[in-house]
């Protein structure tokens, strides 16, 4: 029979393999990147940083050996500059007439910044970048970009150690997740999803198929210890972090959906208020102004963790203030 997963144990998992439970040391930047960070503005990938890291700078986000491009569904990402081909090579189709389509693209953006770094997006900057030959610098206020060299990586593993990343972050998982996150088409997903199936173990969560890598077993089973010993405390997520909880029609996997969605939250209270490790409410930011909507009733102790959080998050330039609505 197929290991038994429940919900809140998929949650654990995810939360403590992409360092939202206990954060790592001070520095430890490339680490917390390790499977990318969406950078929607106004800087959520500092925001993620911030979670996943002690004593996180103002500038985490432009630390050296961190690089910053175009990931899958238009977003920019910071990335791992050892782990360029991975994210760019790695999301390329299987179909080579497609692959070179993409690659006439990238020569063109490449003519037009003419071996400088250039402020202002060509209308193709976004599939260029799939080539890995272009990179980003983005600063909330303008957007740059510059041709770098290909990435030294080969083309199926690119798309192997992706697939990898997806299972081991967001698993248990599902070969449509992976199409999604990844912005590879079905058919290309499942290809490459088949290449790794010998490194994957299928469990059963909530009553659906999906799937771990066999190498994480001991992580998931032992998800619960693990959380009651690590007592993880406060934890203000930006809406890209919020996929470990599942988002998609099932609310159990990562995806397009919004089945599972902070509760009050709306368009200008996107992001999650986390409180040992479940969601407890929604928060948003203007400036140094950081308002948090709670959903459920909170302990003094717990509200003065959250305002402490938010407080201690690392915006360049802002004198922050907190403001918390209870239901």
């Amino acid at each position: 029979m197929s290991l038994q997963v429940n919900y809140e144990q998929a949650v654990q998992y995810r939360m403590g393999v992409n360092r939202l439970l206990e954060r790592l040391p001070a520095g430890s930047y490339l680490e917390a990147a390790r499977f990318g960070l969406q950078d929607t503005a106004p800087r959520d990938a500092l925001l993620g940083m911030h979670a996943r890291v002690e004593d996180c700078e103002p500038d985490a986000w432009a630390h050296p050996g961190l690089i910053q491009t175009y990931g899958p569904r238009g977003a920019v990402y910071v990335l791992p500059e050892g782990d360029l081909g991975i994210f760019t090579v790695g999301r390329l189709p299987l179909d080579e007439d497609r692959r070179r389509e993409i690659e006439k693209v990238a020569d063109e953006v490449s003519r037009y910044l003419g071996g400088e770094e250039r402020r202002g997006g060509h209308p193709d900057l976004r599939t260029a970048c799939a080539s890995g030959r272009l990179i980003l610098r983005w600063t909330t206020s303008a957007l740059y970009a510059r041709e770098v060299p290909r990435p030294e990586v080969d083309f199926a593993e690119a798309h192997r150690e992706l697939c990898r990343r997806h299972v081991e972050a967001f698993g248990p998982t599902t070969p449509e997740a992976f199409a999604w996150w990844s912005a590879l088409s079905p058919g290309d997903a499942r290809a490459v999803w088949n290449q790794i199936s010998g490194e994957l173990l299928q469990v059963d969560l909530e009553g659906r198929p999906a799937w771990i890598l066999a190498r994480n077993e001991p992580a998931l089973r032992s998800t619960e210890a693990a959380f009651r010993s690590t007592k993880p405390g406060v934890r203000l997520l930006v809406a890209s972090d919020l996929r470990v909880f599942g988002q998609d029609k099932y609310g159990l996997f990562v995806g397009p959906g919004v089945k599972r969605r902070p509760s009050r939250y709306d368009t200008f209270h996107p992001n999650g208020v986390v409180v040992h490790g479940e969601m407890v409410g929604a928060w948003g930011r203007r400036g140094g102004r950081v308002d948090v909507r709670l959903g459920t009733p909170l302990s003094a102790e717990a509200k003065a963790a959250v305002t402490a959080e938010a407080l201690s998050m690392p915006i360049p330039g802002q004198a922050l203030s907190v403001e918390i609505t209870e239901p």
